[in-house]
């Protein structure tokens, strides 16, 4: 039990900490931040994978499954945000864009 009250507890922190060095981001360096960390949301899917498959219990499990969805979530997001970006330095009709 002091192990799930210590997981609980540094969620949150890390959860408050997130949205105040978030919210102190510029709102133009939100996208270029974003694509530069797709590699570390992959870290962290292969990590939520790690969880799900070594979970002993179904709460374990449980938390695992909905870390690798999250993850997943966060990871997909990042290339379709660094794509729409990408586009926007396109010419319109130039040769070799992507349909």
């Amino acid at each position: 039990m002091t192990t799930l009250v210590i997981g609980a507890y540094v969620f949150v922190l890390a959860v408050f900490i997130g949205i105040d060095l978030i919210g102190k981001v510029p709102q133009m360096l939100h996208t270029p931040l974003m694509s530069g960390t797709n590699a570390i949301h992959g870290i962290v899917l292969v990590g939520a994978i790690l969880v799900a498959g070594t979970a002993t219990d179904r709460l374990g499990g449980a938390i695992g499954m909905i870390g690798v969805v999250l993850a997943t979530m966060n990871v997909v997001g990042g290339f379709v945000v660094t794509d729409r970006m990408l586009e926007m330095f396109h010419a319109p009709g130039a040769t070799g864009r992507r349909q």
